[in-house]
């Protein structure tokens, strides 16, 4: 990643916990010969690009932990406060509630979402069933197709947030 870029991901990490989703535009031509103005016009043509969900928490190792086996991949650390876990194009962050509010105070609540889903695909959400049963404690739904045309688990992360394992099903 080019240095602009890698600056202008950390002053965002800093300000990651305005809220519990991120959105941040990024445009992988920033810093080359095209120069930052082409990039923001053809980011701004394509609209916003949603690359990271940050979740707060009390607990930032065990959270992180957690993912780490879940997502089966290793986290970056930005300090003890701040952890990335890239899954394909997106990265799922995990920041500290006390040092968010130390950059945005008041605005977020650790562990009290019950508005949103984490949602990754997988190949296989029956084997990911059977993998996670020593690692998940709290499970919402079995495997189960639904309606409109996925194969799904959920569960809950420590933190209570409600994560959805599914792969689209070929129609029959």
């Amino acid at each position: 990643m080019p240095k602009q870029e890698r600056l202008a991901m950390t002053r965002f990490r800093r300000l990651a916990g305005a809220g519990l989703l991120s959105l941040i535009v990024l445009h992988a031509d920033v810093g080359s010969a095209r120069g930052a103005d082409t990039a923001k016009r053809d980011a701004a043509a394509a609209g916003p690009i949603l690359t990271n969900i940050c979740l707060i928490t009390d607990d930032v190792k065990r959270l992180t932990k957690f993912y780490e086996v879940v997502l089966e991949t290793q986290a970056s650390w930005s300090g003890p406060d701040y952890a990335e876990l890239t899954t394909g194009s997106s990265i799922l962050a995990i920041f500290s509630f006390e040092a968010q509010q130390k950059y945005i105070p008041d605005v977020t609540e650790a562990a009290s979402n019950k508005s949103m889903i984490l949602e990754f695909r997988v190949s296989d959400p029956d084997r990911e069933y059977g993998r996670l049963q020593g690692i998940v404690t709290s499970w919402v739904k079995p495997p189960t197709t639904q309606p409109w045309g996925t194969r799904s688990i959920y569960f809950r992360d420590p933190d209570g947030n409600l994560v959805n394992f599914f792969t689209r099903i070929k129609k029959q």
